[in-house]
């Protein structure tokens, strides 16, 4: 995968997470719904191309527990069913 490729995957990566927080923050999606959690494992999940090309580790780790959490969060959401 060529730089340009990789640099596009994490400027769209941190675009994906800042209009997740954006969404969240102007009460245009609440925290504990799945379309937010999956913007955050999807964001996280292009950060790490970046940041494993570029060999920036700490980062690439700190994407990897965003994922994790937002994994988590999504298993919460659908386990405890629809809401009334």
């Amino acid at each position: 995968m060529g730089k340009l490729a990789v640099d596009l995957l994490g400027w769209a990566g941190a675009g994906v997470l800042l209009l997740a927080y954006g969404l969240v923050s102007f009460k245009k999606l609440r925290a504990d719904s799945g379309y937010y959690q999956f913007l955050n494992a999807l964001g996280s999940c292009l950060l790490i191309v970046n940041t494993v090309y570029y060999r920036a580790y700490p980062s690439a780790f700190v994407n990897l527990i965003w994922i994790v959490i937002a994994l988590l969060a999504s298993y919460r959401i659908v386990s405890r069913g629809p809401s009334v």
